[in-house]
């Protein structure tokens, strides 16, 4: 009896060690999290500041503005999927989003989990990429992926690009957003105001190439910054799911610590009782 009480208390001791690493994992998401949406509302500034640019440039130039076809050549999605685990179904979430089009399409991936389980679902992925560890490393792998979509586009045989990654939203959790990436769509900056035609130093073609550039890059940032706050918000989730089940499982266990031990009692008084009725017999 002695030996099964201590092994409950040996029990109770890890689960208090997992509940610390849990907390831990916890406070770590949260604060990184917090960091991501601070930075959010600077990307998105910038975002808009260069799309009211290009609605003004556009006014300088002739015609469609260079068009691309969206339906001529190979599609490519970059995917934001999970780079730890402890996120709950963030990977399968974004795969689904984009099942219809992934097996035919050019693959980047960001994010090493996730990556393994697009390949085991027998994905074929064109370039992956580690998704930033921290907020100031998001600008850093944005530049990257800029630079592999450049190589395909148009070297590779790329004509439409979308971009598919993760948001939360407080209250409903985990949702999956899709946006056209390329080719920019001059209608999508007609709504803007463009003021009188701007001064320029450049050819217009030339200066809307320029923001255009800008205007990707501050796309791929902020869809990256929202993955990576999606998924420091999924592992809160997941952690606060933990520690219930964790506080669960020691209410269980010290119930079971304390019948041990009443039945420990009751069997040391048992067999006191009956030594002293031996003792009786024997001076009787």
């Amino acid at each position: 009896m002695t030996e099964r009480l201590a092994d409950i208390s040996r029990r109770i001791q890890g689960v208090h060690q997992l509940s610390a690493v849990v907390g831990a994992m916890r406070a770590i998401a949260a604060t990184r999290a917090q960091q991501s949406r601070g930075q959010l509302a600077g990307i998105q500034a910038f975002s808009d500041t260069i799309a009211l640019a290009i609605a003004q440039a556009l006014r300088l130039l002739q015609g469609d503005g260079g068009r691309v076809d969206r339906r001529a050549g190979r599609r490519g999605l970059i995917l934001f999927v999970a780079e730890q685990g402890f996120a709950g179904a963030f990977s399968e979430r974004v795969l689904d989003a984009a099942r219809a089009d992934a097996a035919d399409a050019e693959l980047f991936l960001v994010g090493s989990r996730g990556a393994r389980i697009a390949a085991e679902h027998g994905l074929r992925i064109a370039w992956q990429a580690p998704m930033a560890a921290h907020v100031d490393g998001v600008k850093l792998l944005a530049v990257r992926l800029a630079d592999a979509l450049y190589a395909a586009v148009p070297d590779g045989g790329l004509r439409a690009v979308d971009l598919v990654f993760p948001v939360w939203a407080p209250g409903e959790g985990l949702a999956v957003e899709r946006r056209s990436l390329l080719p920019l769509d001059p209608a999508r900056f007609a709504a803007l105001p463009r003021g009188d035609a701007p001064l320029i130093t450049l050819p217009a073609a030339d200066l809307v190439a320029r923001l255009a550039e800008e205007y990707v890059y501050a796309a791929l940032c902020e869809a990256a910054m929202r993955a990576f706050a999606a998924e420091n918000e999924a592992r809160v989730a997941a952690m606060v799911r933990a520690r219930r089940n964790i506080e669960t499982m020691l209410d269980r266990l010290r119930a079971l610590e304390r019948q041990v031990r009443q039945e420990e009692i009751t069997a040391e008084v048992v067999e006191l009782a009956s030594g002293a009725g031996m003792l009786r017999e024997m001076r009787g």
